[in-house]
């Protein structure tokens, strides 16, 4: 199981503390740190379609022109990974976006 985000995200601290907490192992990759490939990128966006993952919330996205907020391409994102809604969680097959308690509940 594979956690992409940024590890001083809020909403991040929480899933891994849920995971954490209910002896998930999994391994966080931080954009930041280790940027996202395009195939990576382009696997979350096969799975779940820009409108799920692109964080519309985020400062990142607000100061996008109104040209690029209509065309988010792989390559917009892979320069400014922060556009990614968080966290992501790569569970085999599945890929999940954001975090609730009762969305991680099936990992228990």
């Amino acid at each position: 199981m594979k956690m992409y985000g940024i590890k001083n995200c809020d909403t991040i601290k929480k899933a891994r503390k849920f995971l954490n907490a209910h002896n998930i192992k999994f391994e966080f990759i931080d954009f930041r740190d280790q940027p996202l490939d395009e195939s990576t990128l382009q696997s979350f966006v096969n799975t779940l379609g820009w409108d799920s993952l692109i964080n519309k919330r985020s400062t990142t996205y607000r100061n996008l022109t109104d040209t690029q907020k209509h065309n988010i391409t792989l390559e917009l994102t892979l320069k400014n990974p922060t556009l990614i809604k968080r966290p992501v969680l790569v569970t085999g097959a599945s890929i999940r976006v954001g975090f609730s308690e009762k969305s991680y509940s099936d990992l228990i």
